[in-house]
């Protein structure tokens, strides 16, 4: 009869006190419970602590430290590269942490950490008001916000970082901490884009703008039309209205509503947009780019609540696929660029798999590179290539698209990606995205994190 103790047996033995739910892998809800938004990612830990509040991750991150136990924290589990949960080690799941707490006087609004965006928008909306956010509803709060938080309103409003005002941690050493601009602002500055090497973040506070109905919506033409469309957009966009937001894709349209029945299955390139105004307004900003290019195959843009463009992703990206992806930032796409993506987007081999082109500009490029982690201020976009499907027998033709996609464009890159769409690509591939702030980072994490305990990320390794 074995006599090795377990990560769940232990942590039942001497986590006194604690008011969430720790699940091991005799649990009978524990495949449900280990699960992430990607199913390229099948990992085993040792324990899931689902916790109910500050408390219990303090206990837990203790726990996991004294133990030398590898520590994974989750908050909406999207991460692509699965870096919510971890082999052998502790999952701290921040589920139950769901309170949102409007205030439209102050314009802001305080959210767990545990909340996904879908729940902030519709939390915001019913005051008129939202926050930057991504482009699919159920993303995490915590991970896309520590990362950067690209999404619908960066031309508008910036990055979710530039619009975080404060939030509350729990460190590696287990202490409670509230950082601001006014507290630990040193720790403020490395959680804006520096992800979660710095502590559990239990609760943010955001600055919110007025942004109840947008129009927006999808814009489709022929794949075939894809290096015109594309050479339109690059020279459009960055002179567009601020109000304006617009990411390029490569798609295949879906086979069913709301989208025409004559372009089921459609391998098509196209823009879907965002503008915070009136429909007068947006037809406006949006004529220069459809009066330069040939009729599209669909229009359908319309004014809508935005947490309804928020979510529209959410239906064709269920959890539970097959996710591989590779990003980069990009400042220029000349035309030798414009001719690659409109082979690769040509060529998607599944129905799912996509390439998107986020802009950078506007807003966001009001604030300087070395005010926040998040040192790509001077990039245009946010490129990056995604391999989907729900079969796994495909995830070798998925992920040898995104890579060689990725390759055949990287020489024309700005040089780092996004650290939320990068999977596991080697500490060179993380210092490259952060470039001259990585030093402070790194500083930071051995004032905070000495010993390396929140490791399961796109890790900043201690400096003194």
């Amino acid at each position: 009869m074995s006599t090795v103790t377990t990560p769940a047996q232990a942590a039942r033995r001497e986590l006194s006190g604690f008011r969430g739910r720790l699940i091991g892998p005799d649990d009978a809800d524990y495949d449900e419970a280990r699960k992430v938004y990607n199913a390229m990612i099948d990992k085993r830990p040792g324990l899931i602590a689902r916790c109910a509040d500050p408390d219990d991750i303090a206990k837990v991150v203790s726990f996991a430290h004294e133990h030398d136990l590898l520590l994974a924290v989750r908050g909406g589990g999207h991460n692509g590269a699965g870096l919510g949960t971890c082999e052998g080690g502790v999952v701290i799941d921040l589920s139950s942490l769901k309170d949102i707490q409007v205030d439209p006087q102050a314009r802001t609004v305080r959210v767990g950490g545990g909340c996904t965006w879908g729940e902030v928008d519709r939390a915001t909306n019913e005051h008129g008001l939202a926050t930057p956010s991504g482009i699919i509803s159920t993303t995490g709060v915590g991970g896309l916000t520590l990362g950067g938080g690209l999404g619908h309103l960066t031309r508008k409003c910036g990055l979710a970082i530039d619009n975080l005002l404060a939030a509350d941690l729990v460190l590696a050493n287990g202490e409670r901490v509230h950082a601001s601009a006014d507290e630990h602002p040193d720790l403020y500055w490395a959680i804006r884009g520096g992800g979660g090497n710095f502590g559990v973040v239990t609760s943010f506070l955001f600055r919110l703008h007025e942004v109840d109905t947008i129009v927006g919506g999808p814009t489709f033409w022929p794949s075939e039309q894809g290096a015109e469309v594309l050479s339109a957009y690059r020279d459009f966009l960055p002179s567009a209205p601020r109000e304006l937001n617009g990411f390029f894709a490569f798609h295949t349209v879906p086979p069913g509503p709301p989208f025409p029945e004559e372009i089921h299955l459609r391998n098509v390139c196209g823009i879907v947009w965002c503008h915070v105004g009136s429909e007068e307004d947006a037809a406006k900003a949006m004529a220069p780019l459809l009066d330069s290019v040939p009729e599209p195959l669909m229009h359908g843009v319309a004014p809508m609540p935005h947490p309804a463009l928020q979510g529209a992703f959410d239906g064709l990206y269920p959890p539970g696929e097959q996710w591989y992806w590779r990003a980069d930032f990009v400042n220029e796409i000349p035309d030798d660029a414009v001719e690659i993506h409109a082979r690769f987007g040509a060529e998607m081999p599944t129905m799912k798999s996509t390439m998107h082109m986020y802009p950078i500009d506007g807003a966001a490029h009001d604030v300087d590179p070395a005010d926040t982690p998040w040192s790509y201020r001077d990039a245009k976009w946010g490129s990056v290539f995604a391999g989907v499907d729900a079969d796994p027998a495909n995830v070798g033709v998925i992920r040898d698209w995104s890579i060689e996609y990725f390759e055949a464009l990287h020489p024309y890159s700005a040089g780092g990606a996004y650290v939320n769409m990068m999977m596991d690509e080697g500490q060179e591939r993380v210092r490259a995205s952060y470039r001259d702030n990585y030093d402070r980072l790194a500083r930071i994490k051995a004032t905070y994190d000495p010993d390396n305990v929140f490791r399961v990320n796109q890790n900043i390794e201690p400096k003194a």
